[in-house]
């Protein structure tokens, strides 16, 4: 009798979140069945899994279930969190796709991989679409914990080891950091809620308590961005942990942690906006110092896109630090066009390598263009993508979050970018250089039989020319996440 009495919501108030949905009754399907299969049949889990994110990616893109609200506001489908999540799930089947030899050959593809993989983006896609506080912590340590045992997986690696290690103790602290913000801004305002937070923030006329937890909040996400000088876990991080898994915890969760910080920021404590786009104008500044410059001291590839990850989040937060819709919109651009140009580098490593064969090195592309011409052509799109080239994608993305940042009256900062745009250029262009004027060091290993990643690479390199020529579509699409 009691039980009858209970409210119950229709099946259909879960609609939206369909595509989430998905991905964790797909993870526990795989969790199941990796149990009947042996190591010599991970193809058919790997294929499965890359079979759930495209029908969560089509979900996502045709907008099945619809957008509201469920769990009285705590999950919100909007077109940014749409946005935001069919770039996720993209570049997180690019990570599968891209790793699947890499990670077969050194028998580091153990069961648990993809369904690891689809928590972590089923975590992105929750701190995407956070109406909560509540939310936000959830879907974060449910990346953070599937991108722990990730790094860790390859166990008899001291690097590994070691980058897992720092990565949980640091990770650690920055969610405390993070939950210490959210206990303040809810002693101050009484509620969990983003809009509650934000409506209630108006009547507050005694605010040292709700600014001391927005400055806790704010060094919370940027930990999670890998911005300066919360960057530290990232060299060690990118360098230990395999490269298939580096490519996918440098582009999905960067995505995530601008949503994260859309939501929290803008959507929660908006009304201290003059307080907290300061602190991302210095947390910028910043990241585009220390990033171009010691990247140019790197010789590990791996850890030369580590600290450049730092200088593009600098970019990335332009965008946010200029603020409004007009630089929200430009920096989620970059955001995406950052996830795209990330997989091809790190794909380009993958591509080369093979067992005993890590091709990390900045060497081991000396004389590339004369043993493989089309393959150091492609890597020569992705580097001159990053660098902000034009015609490439990387130019325009830059272009639209330093217009953000003067449309936001950040003539300073924006000089402090277009100053480390160009620091930044020479190490790109050395890669560039070794590849087509250095003398080889060395036969590559043989060839792999399978052309699949190859074509990816291909295809993925090749896209952000394409995508540079035209890429007012996808700049459109931004704008419309939020309502332009």
């Amino acid at each position: 009798m009691a039980a009858s009495m209970l409210p119950s919501a229709p099946v259909t108030d879960l609609l939206p979140i369909i595509p989430e949905l998905v991905l964790v009754v797909g993870a526990f399907a795989l969790l199941i069945l990796d149990v009947f299969l042996d190591a010599s049949r991970r193809a058919v889990t790997h294929v499965l899994t890359l079979a759930v994110l495209a029908l969560a990616f089509v979900l996502l893109v045709t907008h099945v279930g619809g957008q509201g609200t469920v769990f009285n506001g705590m999950f919100v489908r909007d077109n940014l969190a749409d946005v935001v999540k069919a770039a996720i799930v993209l570049v997180s089947g690019l990570s599968l796709i891209y790793g699947w030899p890499y990670l077969r050959e050194r028998n580091l593809y153990p069961g648990e991989l993809p369904v690891l993989v689809l928590f972590a983006t089923a975590g992105m896609m929750m701190l995407s679409s956070a109406g909560s506080l509540v939310m936000v912590y959830l879907g974060l340590e449910l990346l953070s914990l599937c991108s722990y045992a990730m790094v860790g997986m390859n166990r008899d690696n001291g690097l590994s080891s070691e980058a897992a290690m720092k990565y949980i103790v640091l990770g650690s602290i920055a969610s405390g950091l993070l939950l210490y913000g959210m206990s303040l801004v809810y002693g101050a305002t009484g509620s969990l809620e983003l809009s509650q937070i934000n409506a209630a923030i108006a009547g507050i006329t005694d605010r040292p308590m709700l600014l001391t937890g927005m400055v806790f909040m704010v060094c919370g996400i940027a930990f999670k961005l890998g911005a300066a000088p919360f960057h530290m876990w990232l060299p060690d991080v990118y360098q230990g942990a395999p490269t298939p898994i580096t490519l996918f915890i440098s582009s999905g969760p960067k995505l995530a942690a601008f949503a994260m910080a859309y939501r929290v920021l803008e959507q929660g404590i908006g009304p201290t906006s003059p307080q907290w786009h300061l602190l991302l104008a210095g947390l910028a500044a910043l990241s585009l110092v220390i990033g171009n410059v010691v990247a140019i001291a790197q010789s590990n590839l791996k850890r030369m896109l580590a600290y450049s990850t730092v200088s593009h989040v600098g970019f990335l937060l332009l965008g946010l630090a200029g603020g409004g819709p007009e630089g929200y919109a430009a920096a989620l651009f970059y955001g995406i066009a950052y996830a795209l140009m990330s997989a091809a580098s790190f794909g380009a490593i993958l591509v080369l390598s093979r067992n005993g064969f890590e091709s990390d090195t900045i060497d081991d592309f000396k004389g590339l263009s004369a043993r493989s011409p089309w393959m150091a052509g492609m890597v020569l799109c992705v580097m001159a993508s990053l660098a902000g080239v034009p015609p490439f994608l990387g130019f325009w993305a830059k272009l639209v979050v330093l217009r953000a940042a003067l449309n936001g009256d950040l003539m300073w900062l924006a000089l402090v970018g277009v100053i480390c745009a160009v620091i930044g250029a020479f190490y790109y262009l050395r890669v560039i250089k070794v590849m087509y004027f250095d003398e080889p060091v060395g036969a590559l290993p043989a060839p792999r039989a399978g052309k699949v990643v190859p074509f990816v690479f291909g295809v993925n390199a090749l896209g952000l020319l394409v995508l540079g020529l035209a890429w007012n579509p996808l700049m459109t699409w931004c704008k419309a996440a939020f309502g332009l």
